[in-house]
């Protein structure tokens, strides 16, 4: 999400406010008809009160209502027309919780449970989701130093999106790449409205479901990280949409969410998989290292594999190998594997191996050139949006790993810090990293670039990336002149962009740099 986030109910005001409201819904019997709730801060037992769904418009006057059936839990927006900017703050988080929610709880949850007693956490996520507007799908988890809080949680929020449209972006940046429970996710870090740690996952590709999905994974994930205090309590789980514009037609079909000190395996599972063996390093690039490792065993399953460089968490994989992309030419790093079960069980460290990356220049496999395209008329507001693609015209493939752009502009006055996205990318945004750097030498209208790169991928004699939309602000939002920008064009169609550096292994390839 873009812009500052604020707690779903402000602090222990809205706290008494949703009570309020609580009391006036109560939980309908088991035949009632559904509920059409249209006030900002309304509330519906589900399920007997195992689960509360709340109305949650927090930063919005604009009308929203929702039809709710209490017996099933599923719920639907019937009314909505939000149109904020998605450089803010989002109108609404329409959801469903379980647990403690700013000192309101649930029945018989289960929570709250001590992060580092977790065993099992897992959940069942349905949605119905719309091609309109711009919201997330996302599940917010709450971690807190005591057990109950009636205030915003001290500790981490944890989002996970499964899907998102419109162009909005969680908080912070994205940091690493992960693959968990069978899927890859992005991961990004960042400071909540008021200083709280936040950490998404957002789901490359997008899903409208997760069945069975292994939540504690993802907090394991982000522990492995320093983003989650192991003592810490787990308090609640909400799960819903943040809706920026639109959001009619958008609902959740089904929301469980189930936590307990018991592994998968219902025996309290205190058994580590055996250490991985025969870790090796299987090939290396200019800014990147694969290794493979043989399979561990464990009494309940080997659910992934954390990779360390250096003694610093690296990634995690599925299966048993990992590329370790984003490294410095001609450097030498250190690796080590460990296993890890369901129930959070990890082995000792693998024996450690040393790769050392290839030398950086010597120009690309083939022949590399940029195209640009104008994707934003206003060279006055307050982001640019540059379309880019790379095209091999060469006769050898080309590793993506190994090659960034550099799209050079003048920040002007403001802060030195910058928001950056992907919008959409052919080859998909979950493989394109961006971020903005300050150039080395300021020359007019080039005293920053935004830097492009690839996870990774092949691209072939003759083809190319197809679009990247991109976009990037200042932190401030505060607006740009974008008239003398070294790189920017006025063409609406992708032509061979000069003025757009590409590097290969840090060695400028193609393109004039300013």
């Amino acid at each position: 999400m873009t812009g500052r986030r604020l707690p779903a109910l402000a602090g222990a005001a809205a706290a008494l406010v949703l009570a309020a409201a609580s009391m006036l819904t109560g939980a309908p019997a088991a035949s009632a008809a559904p509920v059409t709730d249209c006030t900002p801060w309304g509330t519906t037992e589900l399920q007997g009160g195992e689960y509360l769904y709340q109305q949650n418009e927090w930063n919005s006057d604009a009308r929203q209502c929702v039809s709710v059936d209490p017996q099933t839990g599923a719920w639907s927006v019937t009314e909505s027309s939000f149109s904020l900017p998605t450089n803010g703050a989002p109108a609404t988080y329409p959801s469903s919780y379980k647990g403690c929610h700013w000192g309101l709880c649930t029945t018989d949850s289960g929570l709250p449970l001590r992060v580092d007693e977790l065993g099992r956490v897992r959940t069942d996520w349905s949605t119905t989701q719309v091609a309109s507007g711009a919201y997330n799908v996302s599940m917010d988890i709450w971690f807190n130093s005591a057990p109950v809080t009636d205030d915003q949680p001290d500790g981490t929020e944890v989002m996970i999106w499964m899907n998102h449209r419109g162009g909005v972006q969680p908080i912070g940046s994205r940091t690493a790449t992960v693959q968990l429970d069978g899927r890859n996710w992005d991961v990004w870090t960042g400071p909540g409205a008021a200083g709280w740690k936040v950490i998404s996952y957002v789901l490359q590709g997008g899903a409208t479901e997760l069945n069975d999905f292994d939540v504690k994974g993802l907090i394991d994930d982000g522990v492995g990280r320093g983003q989650i205090d192991p003592a810490h309590y787990l308090i609640d789980a909400e799960a819903g949409f943040e809706i920026w514009q639109g959001g009619q037609g958008l609902g959740m079909n089904r929301f469980a969410f189930e936590a307990s000190t018991e592994s998968g395996g219902g025996g309290g599972d205190t058994t580590a998989p055996s250490v991985p063996a025969g870790v090796a390093v299987s090939g290396t690039t200019g800014s990147s290292v694969s290794l493979s490792w043989t399979a561990s065993t464990d009494d309940t399953g080997v659910t992934a594999y954390d990779v360390y460089r250096d003694g610093v968490r690296a990634g995690s994989s599925a299966t048993t190998s990992y590329t370790d992309s984003g490294l410095n030419a001609s450097t030498a790093y250190r690796y080590t594997v460990r296993a890890r079960d369901a129930a959070g069980n990890a082995s000792a460290d693998s024996a450690a191996v040393t790769a050392t990356t290839s030398a950086g220049g010597g120009g690309p496999a083939g022949t590399l050139k940029a195209q640009y395209k104008n994707n934003d008329a206003s060279p006055g507001d307050n982001q640019i949006r540059p379309g880019l693609q790379l095209v091999n015209t060469g006769t050898t493939p080309v590793d993506l790993s190994t090659v960034t752009l550099r799209y050079w502009f003048s920040g002007e006055s403001g802060p030195d810090s910058y928001g950056t996205a992907c919008d959409y990318a052919v080859v998909g945004c979950g493989t394109v990293t961006h971020r903005v750097v300050r150039a080395g030498s300021a020359a007019p209208g080039a005293d920053h670039y935004l830097e492009v790169g690839f996870t990774g991928g092949t691209l072939a004699p003759g083809a190319s990336t197809g679009e990247l939309q991109l976009r990037f602000n200042k932190a401030d939002w505060s607006a740009f002149d974008e008239t003398d920008d070294y790189s920017r064009g006025t063409n609406t169609a992708f032509a061979d962009a000069a003025r757009t550096g590409v590097y290969v292994n840090g060695t400028l390839a193609s393109g004039t740099a300013p």
